[in-house]
């Protein structure tokens, strides 16, 4: 997922949610290989260790059995 994929996915979401918080992003996961380079590439933010990466307030999860997506708050539990 580009820079590019990952803001046009979250603009969607949050258009597609209609104000329903259970539909907005809640949660963006990302497999290592696929996001260990591009990390410098989207404007992320991490104001306390226990707060993670995040991009536009939402918590990134980087590892190696993630899979690259964009889940909503209803998904994860938010």
């Amino acid at each position: 997922m580009t820079p590019e994929d990952l803001k046009q996915t979250l603009d969607a979401m949050q258009q597609a949610a209609e104000g329903k918080p259970e539909q907005m992003p809640g949660l963006i996961t990302g497999q290592i290989h696929d996001w260990i380079e591009r990390t410098s590439e989207i404007r992320t933010t991490c104001k306390a260790i226990h707060d993670g990466l995040r991009h536009r307030e939402i918590r990134i999860e980087i590892g190696k059995g993630q899979k690259t997506q964009v889940l909503t708050r209803g998904e994860v539990g938010c």
